[in-house]
């Protein structure tokens, strides 16, 4: 039976040590870490995020501010508003809340937004850095899963690692991560011929397709680490991930549940992040 990789405890004990830092640098500096969150529009999933989020900034001490706009804003009054915050020398990180209306270019509003406060770590400047073996600002997901594995102690070098999914926000940001732990990587997707056969050779398996239960013990070779990182709605009404869990976890060697698994790290990783985007601004200061 698989062992289970707590991501809301290692979340928690991370939230608390950052705690600490961003103590730290308020006393040396005087410098406070604030993340501004961008919400278009009154979407009820997209205000629980943002809720959240805002929860977690301000039990570790940083500054929070939601600034929430009309679903009617055009798009050159939306990038107005990042604009603002990017030249705010006291907001440290902008985080754009998606999905965005239709009539809003989501790339425009990307690329808007100033690559030193991109805490998403999606801008094409910081994905370039991590792409070319510098990484900088990181998205959240892939670097909380990386946190996860160097918790767990699961040694990457040299192992084989399958991603089954290719989305810009988590597959292939993730299947860099694990190269540069010198992994042997595979992107796999919905046009991978014998995917289970694929996913079969992986030490390490990654799954983000949103896709519920698609991945069953036949893709997964015994003593594998299986990391799920999958959140779909049940038809009797629960969340369940990606990852047939029951089934797994019967051969895994470790396991990420679904909720409590990867989803409070990527809360994590987007604090972490903002913490680092204020302590270099501290040092140019």
């Amino acid at each position: 039976m698989a062992r289970l990789i707590d991501g809301k405890a290692l979340a928690q004990k991370m939230q608390l040590a950052l705690a600490d830092k961003v103590k730290d640098l308020k006393e040396k500096t005087g410098i406070v870490p604030k993340l501004v969150v961008i919400l278009v529009g009154e979407d009820p999933a997209s205000q629980l995020y943002v809720g959240n989020k805002e929860r977690a900034a301000l039990a570790a001490g940083f500054a929070s501010e939601i600034v929430g706009l009309p679903e009617s804003i055009s798009q050159a009054e939306l990038l107005q508003v990042i604009g603002t915050y990017n030249e705010d020398k006291d907001c440290h990180g902008i985080l754009v809340q998606l999905p965005l209306p239709d009539h809003i270019d989501g790339q425009a509003v990307l690329l808007a937004i100033s690559p030193d406060k991109d805490v998403d770590g999606f801008h094409p400047m910081n994905m370039g850095q991590l792409w070319s073996g510098h990484p900088g600002l990181l998205p959240c997901t892939p670097a909380g899963i990386m946190a996860m594995l160097e918790a767990y102690e699961v040694d990457l070098a040299g192992k084989t690692a399958v991603v089954i999914g290719r989305s810009n926000i988590v597959g292939k940001p993730m299947a860099q991560l694990l190269l540069d732990k010198n992994a042997t990587v595979t992107i796999a997707h919905s046009r991978t011929k014998n995917l289970a056969q694929v996913a079969k050779q992986a030490d390490i398996l990654v799954v983000a397709i949103g896709q519920g239960h698609f991945v069953t013990k036949d893709f997964v070779k015994e003593g594998a680490v299986v990391i799920d990182v999958g959140m779909n709605r049940h038809h009797d009404g629960r969340f369940v991930g990606d990852v047939n869990f029951d089934e797994v976890a019967e051969v895994a060697s470790l396991i990420t549940p679904v909720p409590g698994g990867v989803g409070p790290m990527t809360i994590t990783m987007l604090l972490e992040q903002t913490y680092q985007a204020a302590k270099k601004a501290a040092e140019t200061v």
